[in-house]
């Protein structure tokens, strides 16, 4: 049960309003996506940008037998898409069937949408102590920047998530 500390602590970061992100990998058997609020740039020499997978999620699950991690800024006029990536689970429907996508480096599937977007080898994987995400360092080694405006937390909090957090 949250106490007054997590629940004042939940209503500082509400505050935020974060880019969100769509996370694509393949295992080279399955490919999987799902929408993601946590992650940032982590080093700047060298570049390094760690994304933060929910273990309870399909994604996570195929993410941890792949190589490499695609991160695509979700365009302000996609909401479908984060809906798509956000409210579906993997465990359930092929997410890929329902969107354009090409192959990128090192076979992770980039979102056609979204042409802002970097292919990252995986680097580093870590937990959080008793936290329910995992960390994946990248190291990127494609990027495309198409610059546009990206969808923010503030819209996507309307979403209903396919998984639990």
């Amino acid at each position: 049960m949250a106490g007054p500390v997590e629940e004042r602590f939940q209503e500082l970061v509400a505050q935020l309003d974060y880019p969100m992100f769509i996370v694509t990998t393949s295992d080279g058997e399955r490919n999987a996506g799902c929408l993601v609020g946590f992650c940032t740039q982590c080093s700047i020499d060298p570049p390094r940008f760690v994304v933060f997978l929910s273990n309870k999620n399909f994604t996570y699950r195929v993410a941890g037998g792949a190589e490499a991690l695609g991160v695509h800024l979700v365009p302000e006029d996609a909401l479908d898409l984060a809906r798509l990536f956000g409210e579906e689970t993997g465990d359930e429907v092929d997410k890929f069937e329902r969107c354009e996508w090409s192959p990128g480096r090192l076979g992770v599937p980039l979102l056609d949408r979204c042409p802002d977007r970097f292919v990252g080898r995986v680097g580093d994987r870590f937990s959080t102590r008793g936290g329910d995400h995992v960390g994946f360092v990248l190291e990127p080694v494609e990027v495309d920047a198409g610059g546009g405006s990206f969808l923010p937390f503030s819209r996507a909090q309307q979403l209903e998530p396919g998984h639990e957090a």
